[in-house]
């Protein structure tokens, strides 16, 4: 049985269950978007997704027309489906932004304020996808996500607050900052990532805090402020935070990508901070040397594309032994 014919037998089991049962359309309806939520919670092959999707819509049309509440639910889970499709082009994210918006529109009138919130969340990543694409500005989903943050507090949603404020700094950075105003950008994005570790702690969820210390090492090394020395010894912290997880051992790409960002902060940071004119040759050597162990990491892992940027870093180091580096701004993740 191929993996196609077979997420077409989960379909139709699907069906065959809920004729089966006893109880009116609403029920019925609830019955197979419960069955998709299983199947898009635990995919086993990407034709699970479109078994879910499937089902979604089956729901929608089984359901009665006085039932605006219930179809609404139904839209939103199935805009996350279409959000986690697989795809050459936007088409299934196109597609999850009409549903979740058709969705918000009755979620919003009927719906209580923690799945409001959670539409909105969810409005924001198609719409940050979208905007990734190149087909609408950002802005949409910032918007969306302080709408959310609205009931998504820290302290009654500790991880949807902090997933909010990270989507939020990421989308902060995304922006381009050609104007006054970047720089407030900037800021907003520090702020964010710092208020996402107000929730994160390294015993109870490690992989999120190496991540959200990692990137908020990237956004202190960026921002444009005064104290650009005293956030680039901030973001080394920050760096040496996430490493405490990202070990070469338990997770070696992430390894490698901390410290190739820990090297471009060195790069650029004084040797003696209170004399930053006696230059910074000892820092451009650390920097050198955590660049070489990158380097092999992402070899032996075959990131070529990472290999081959932090190469050029490492050459333009050595050629002018200057505090400017070829890795991208935004750093690696």
């Amino acid at each position: 049985m191929t993996s196609r014919s077979r997420a077409e037998h989960q379909v139709q089991a699907a069906l065959k269950a809920v004729e089966a049962e006893t109880g009116d359309a609403a029920e019925k309806a609830e019955m197979l978007m419960e069955i998709a939520m299983g199947l898009q919670q635990k995919p086993d092959r990407p034709d699970d997704l479109h078994a879910a999707v499937d089902l979604y819509r089956r729901a929608i049309a089984l359901a009665p027309e006085g039932n605006a509440l219930g179809v609404a639910r139904i839209r939103a889970r199935l805009a996350t489906a279409l959000m986690a499709l697989p795809a050459s082009d936007a088409t299934p994210l196109k597609q999850a932004l009409e549903e979740i918006e058709t969705a918000l529109a009755t979620l919003t009138a009927e719906g209580s304020d923690a799945e409001i919130a959670e539409a909105e969340m969810n409005l924001g990543l198609i719409c940050q996808s979208l905007a990734g694409q190149g087909l609408m500005p950002i802005q949409k989903a910032i918007g969306a996500y302080q709408r959310a943050l609205r009931s998504f507090d820290k302290q009654n949603y500790p991880q949807e607050f902090a997933i909010l404020q990270s989507n939020l700094a990421t989308a902060f950075l995304s922006m381009p900052f050609t104007d006054e105003s970047g720089k407030l950008r900037e800021a907003l994005a520090v702020q964010s990532f710092q208020e996402a570790l107000s929730v994160v702690n390294i015993v109870d969820h490690p992989v999120e805090y190496a991540m959200l210390q990692n990137n908020l090492g990237n956004a202190l090394q960026y921002v444009s402020s005064a104290h650009r020395v005293e956030n680039g010894f901030r973001a080394l912290e920050a760096y040496d935070e996430a490493l405490k997880v990202r070990t070469l051992r338990d997770m070696p790409e992430e390894y490698a990508n901390t410290i190739a960002n820990k090297a471009n902060c060195l790069a650029n940071l004084p040797d003696d901070p209170d004399d930053p004119d006696a230059g910074n040759r000892e820092n451009l050597q650390k920097a050198i040397a955590l660049l070489n162990e990158a380097r092999q990491v992402f070899r032996e892992r075959q990131a070529h594309d990472k290999a081959e940027a932090v190469e050029e870093a490492i050459g333009e180091l050595r050629a002018a032994l200057g505090p400017s580096s070829v890795l991208e701004r935004s750093g690696l993740q």
